[in-house]
């Protein structure tokens, strides 16, 4: 299951789990749209696979399977 951190890692915007502008590679490191597009080029910076969307997880599920409150911060290069 998927963790849906909180927040972009580069700019630290909040991204809650419903949010469309989150952006997630294959090991979950978390961005924003606009960071995953301008800033990486749409390539993680830990890892380099893919940004893709990030799926949102159903209102009613998220009271069973809440989203994660850890929230990472690595600030990107302009």
């Amino acid at each position: 299951m998927l963790e849906l951190r909180p927040n972009c890692e580069c700019c630290d915007c909040d991204l809650p789990p419903d949010s469309t502008e989150a952006r997630i590679c294959s090991f979950e490191c978390t961005f924003c749209a606009d960071c995953a597009d301008h800033r990486l080029q749409g390539l993680c910076p830990n890892c380099g696979g893919e940004l893709l969307r990030r799926p949102r997880r159903p209102a009613e599920k998220l009271d069973v399977n809440p989203a994660s409150d850890h929230r990472i911060h690595k600030p990107c290069p302009d």
